[in-house]
């Protein structure tokens, strides 16, 4: 009989068991076990738009289905949908591509996974900016290779910065990993900020760039989106740009992303691919066919309403004793200094030593969820994902003040 002791007696994969659990979703399932008990919460912690999937793809889907589009597609994705993709790539990115130089995948993880496993060996560096989604470096570690995280304070935008990347750079590092729009903090790079990397990266020809643009159509004041690939061309037959419909068609559950890049790369993940999941749900890859190619008001109208609450929130949280908040340009999250908070003491007598400490008070204390900073590489801070109605961002912004207002040194 299977049991407790004789589970743990079995050896894990050693790059598997030095992993960390995603801190995202832990804080999800500590708010699924407060409800459970009939506690109500206001959850900010996960990156997920709330609104539907638009309506026109939402019927591709279900047209698949009652069509019998239910079978097994070629393992890098339909043709129709990679030629989509290619030409959203060029349309929107500026990027000489044909669909041979694309992949479909089972969400956007899935695209960083396939191309670090299928290029990295032990030993070899993976240069991660801090603050940096919190599968960036678990994904390294899986692979059995070694996260180089870079600090990027507040005072550079949160950015990486030549001289950092610079400094970084070894004879093993393999892969340099590029999230603009930022999650966690929103921060975009500019044009002369990449082609400045781009000019670092130039003098070293073994470093690959995977350049994470899930969050391209989210991206606020007028800005305009840059990608590494377009600014600096001479890069491209070594960056990986990747996207998706999870965040710009809120589509997450479809699980589909995408990426363009060098034919060999793209040939050595779809290998990979072929022998892990076979490709990507078909139905999904209808739905997110009619995505690219039909109507694209929704992006718009879904940026507006998140600049709206973007700007509403960061004003709430700057009302806060203690917390302080720059202006995101892009994403939908709010990345508040919580330094003003440590030391002091909740109303229920918990002693703030940490951000982990503030996530877990104003969870307990407050019934609001958040993602403290330390897990995205970067302390004290939390992180606010605003996608959610503007009454319920309102409600836990007012919580969070009074929560703040309550603390005693």
């Amino acid at each position: 009989m299977h049991t407790p002791e004789n589970a743990a007696a079995q050896p894990l994969n050693r790059f598997l068991a030095a992993a960390r659990p995603s801190a995202t979703y832990k804080v999800m399932d500590r708010v699924a076990a407060r409800r459970a008990r009939g506690a109500q919460v206001i959850s900010l912690s996960a990156g997920e738009p709330d609104c539907n999937t638009p309506d026109h793809v939402r019927k591709a889907g279900i047209a698949a289905i009652r069509n019998g589009h239910t079978r097994y597609t070629q393992v890098a994705g339909l043709r129709a949908l990679r030629e989509a993709i290619a030409a959203k790539f060029r349309r929107e990115n500026g990027l000489s591509v044909d669909w041979r130089d694309t992949l479909v995948c089972s969400g956007g993880k899935q695209v960083i996974f396939n191309a670090l496993a299928a290029t990295l060996n032990e030993g070899d560096e993976v240069i991660v900016p801090a603050p940096y989604w919190v599968s960036y470096p678990e994904i390294v570690q899986l692979c059995g290779a070694k996260a180089v995280t870079i600090a990027c304070e507040a005072e550079s935008g949160f950015k990486l910065t030549p001289a950092a990347l610079q400094a970084a750079i070894t004879p093993r590092t393999r892969w340099l990993i590029l999230n603009s729009p930022s999650n966690p903090t929103g921060a975009v790079y500019s044009r002369a900020e990449l082609q400045a990397l781009a000019e670092v990266l130039l003098a070293h020809p073994q470093v690959l760039v995977l350049s994470d643009d899930i969050y391209e159509h989210l991206i606020f004041d007028g800005l305009k989106f840059h990608t590494l690939a377009q600014v600096e061309p001479r890069l491209q037959p070594r960056v990986l740009t990747m996207n998706g419909v999870s965040k710009a068609y809120a589509m997450t559950g479809w699980r589909i992303g995408f990426c363009a890049g060098p034919r060999w790369l793209i040939e050595a993940m779809e290998k990979l691919q072929g022998q892990q999941t076979s490709g990507a749900c078909t139905i999904s890859q209808h739905a997110a066919l009619a995505a690219l190619t039909g109507p694209q008001d929704f992006i718009h109208a879904s940026r507006s309403v998140f600049q709206r609450r973007r700007d509403m929130v960061v004003a709430l949280l700057n009302q806060a004793p203690g917390l302080h908040c720059e202006v995101p340009q892009g994403a939908f999250y709010a990345f508040a200094s919580c330094a003003g908070l440590l030391g002091k003491t909740t109303p229920a007598g918990t002693k703030l030593h940490s951000d982990e400490d503030v996530v877990h008070a104003l969870l307990d204390e407050a019934g609001v969820a958040c993602v403290h900073g330390s897990a995205f590489g970067l302390a004290p801070y939390i992180r606010i994902a605003y996608a959610l109605d503007d009454a319920s961002l309102r409600a836990a912004c007012e919580a969070v003040t009074a929560f703040c207002a309550a603390l005693t040194d």
